[in-house]
């Protein structure tokens, strides 16, 4: 069984690394990542001039964060001088060098840390107008592959894949934080964190469907072109499934931040059972098969497998038709059922089939 992954002839031993972000802004946040299980490293975004960050700038609640961070607070001297020439000596996994925003920006910071990246991954918060020459402007001062990372306000998201492309960008980066939008403090009667009114910005387990099928249009739209996928990974299920979706690499941020860094080397070890309990015998294989778009439910009525039900009642209480009762055992309304598949979905021991 191979976790490998080859992109531009560079070779990450396994699809998972860290997004860009505050896990990887320093350098014991990037030693740490060397000696661990991931298949690459990521840095945190890197522009001219540190960040001034408001504080408090990150919360995590309901299995979501909530975010106002900005790039490095460290200019990009810190990082040519100090911090990446110290990786250097030790590093034994790609590295991304996450760099941004404009093309002013690129010309003082892709020359110094040049060196350093095998990849660059470009954050911009420019629309399309802007994108060609920004784009243009990088590829003219590295022979690395560049990135370019989509965020998911961009409407017409697949017209922007197409712009970066045609002017050099050698890979996509999907998606990044979702907003702006808030979270509320009813004790205080304000925000709890936020910027410019309110604002902020949300990434985690809750986003991963737009991710998901952003990542599946552009692989359709791009069959070729090399993707990262970023939003919503907590398990290793969420690393194959962005795979089957058309990425190559996945990256993960939020998740390590609500349940704690060896988050990533748990899923880098649970691969190899899941890829088994699935029958998939490489990262390659899994990337090389296509994605059904269609879906292969029967939209039956459910059958329950009472051998298996532990009577929790939880279908009986979720039902939208009420469809379902107990007695001695879970009871179908066959008239009221839509066969929505909602029972099926949720059945915490897997009791009922038929639907989807």
């Amino acid at each position: 069984m191979s976790l490998k992954v080859r992109l531009y002839d560079v070779v990450f031993d396994n699809p998972l690394l860290p997004a860009s972000g505050p896990i990887v802004g320093s350098i014991h946040n990037l030693l740490h990542f060397n000696h661990s299980k991931v298949g690459g490293i990521v840095t945190k975004t890197i522009s001219v001039e540190g960040a001034v960050v408001s504080k408090p700038c990150i919360v995590g609640k309901d299995n979501t964060i909530y975010n106002t961070e900005l790039w490095s607070e460290y200019p990009v001297d810190r990082w040519s001088d100090q911090i990446l020439p110290e990786l250097k000596n030790v590093i034994c996994k790609p590295l991304i060098v996450s760099v941004g925003y404009t093309s002013s920006d690129m010309e003082k910071v892709v020359p110094k840390v040049d060196e350093f990246a095998d990849f660059f991954e470009v954050s911009t918060h420019y629309g399309m107008d802007e994108l060609g020459h920004l784009v243009e402007k990088i590829c003219s001062l590295t022979d690395k592959p560049v990135f370019v990372k989509l965020s998911p306000h961009i409407q017409d998201y697949i017209a922007f894949v197409e712009k970066a492309v045609e002017h050099g960008a050698k890979g996509i980066v999907a998606i990044n934080s979702l907003g702006p939008g808030m979270i509320v403090d009813l004790k205080s009667r304000s925000v709890t964190i936020g910027v410019d009114g309110g604002k902020s910005w949300i990434s985690g387990p809750s986003i991963k469907p737009i991710a998901l099928h952003r990542v599946a249009n552009i692989r359709k739209a791009f069959p070729n072109l090399p993707i990262i996928a970023c939003g919503g990974v907590e398990k290793a299920e969420d690393v194959l499934e962005f795979i089957l979706a058309g990425a190559d690499l996945v990256q993960m941020l939020s998740s390590s931040m609500i349940k704690g860094r060896e988050l990533f080397d748990k899923i880098v070890s649970d691969l190899p059972a899941v890829m088994t309990r699935y029958e998939i015998d490489s990262i390659e294989e899994l990337r090389n098969t296509a994605l059904s778009t269609t879906p292969l439910g029967k939209g039956g009525h459910p059958v329950v497998d009472h051998n298996v039900c532990t009577k929790c009642r939880l279908c009986v209480r979720i039902c939208p038709e009420m469809a379902l009762s107990l007695d001695l055992n879970i009871q179908l309304n066959s008239e009221r059922c839509i066969s929505c598949g909602l029972c099926q979905s949720r059945c915490p021991v897997d009791a009922i089939s038929g639907v989807i």
